[in-house]
């Protein structure tokens, strides 16, 4: 095939969302202020090129708050955090700044809402996400379950029949899966209440990516293993029919696999940084995909103030 006729499509919108930017601009602006060390529990996003990069800054990223002296300042993730970790904190005087994503904020606010009305929470997520982690640990245990399918809605303890419930989700699901889920629960538990949680940022990436694929022979995707929003952006691809892959970057690309697709999407998830995109474009077009087109999806201005 003629390189003329050899394309790049890229998706709009694409990459960091307003929580990832606030998050990573609190980052900055704590290095700033404080200099380093500066401590995150966790890594700030789910983005090695991001963690990397910051690590040479100065940022040391921690998996427990035994590892901090006393008196340190720490950041705690865009995912969220338990009460029990804002506690530990507090009692081991720590100086904390909270880079929690304002949407999730607004799932632990509605999680410690149901539970003072006496509602169990029944939370649709992955278990092992800290995202999940922190919601589960913004109320007592025991009232709340997690749930990672339709299929393991059959599974749930029959003395919620007749129990007040309401259902929460994670961020960065996959719109189609969460909604096979949310009908298995309404159809067990028709006394259950709860709306969607997907954040916006999620269903105009997958939205995006549906209209990708829809101008192109195959996707590549910029974002982490880790990631669940560029998992599931993956995912979207490969249900409308079309190859993807999930990379890290440039580094990452196979032309031998790439070189049967005349028109080769680009998109990254949430927490992909531009600059990473823009070298995967320069890559290709450098090895006989030449014309670059953007392919318009749902229009995105939100920010979120620090």
């Amino acid at each position: 095939m003629s390189s003329e006729t050899r394309r790049i499509c890229l998706a709009s919108p694409r990459g960091f969302c307003a929580g990832v930017r606030r998050a990573l601009d609190m980052v900055a602006d704590a290095l700033k202020k404080h200099g380093s060390p500066i401590y995150v529990l966790h890594e700030i996003v789910h983005n090695e090129y991001v963690v990397d990069g910051l690590k040479k800054q100065g940022v040391i990223f921690v998996e427990s708050l035994a590892e901090l002296p006393s008196g340190s300042l720490l950041i705690f993730s865009a995912h969220g955090v338990s009460r029990a970790i804002e506690e530990e904190a507090a009692r081991r005087g720590l100086r904390t700044i909270d880079a929690t994503c304002p949407l999730v904020k607004r799932i632990h606010q509605k999680a410690r809402s149901f539970e003072e009305r006496g509602i169990k929470v029944i939370l649709i997520g992955h278990p092992q996400h800290p995202e999940i982690s922190g919601t589960l640990g913004q109320i007592p245990p025991g009232h709340a379950i997690v749930v990672e399918t339709a299929q393991s809605v059959a599974k749930l303890p029959g003395k919620l029949d007749s129990s007040p419930l309401a259902y929460l989700t994670q961020t960065t699901l996959s719109i189609a899966d969460t909604a096979e889920i949310v009908k298995a629960l309404q159809k067990r538990f028709p006394q259950i209440e709860g709306s969607g949680d997907i954040c916006y940022a999620t269903r105009n990436r997958q939205e995006a990516v549906r209209l990708l694929a829809a101008n192109c022979d195959a996707i590549l995707i910029i974002g982490s293993p880790k990631s669940s929003n560029s998992n599931r952006l993956r995912e979207t691809a490969e249900e409308e029919r079309i190859p993807a892959w999930l990379l890290g970057g440039a580094k990452d690309v196979s032309l031998d696999e790439l070189s049967p697709y005349p028109r080769i999407g680009i998109s990254a998830g949430a927490s992909a940084p531009e600059c990473l995109v823009e070298e995967l474009i320069s890559f290709l077009q450098s090895h006989g995909w030449p014309e670059l087109v953007e392919i318009p999806g749902p229009s995105e201005d939100m920010s979120f103030p620090r």
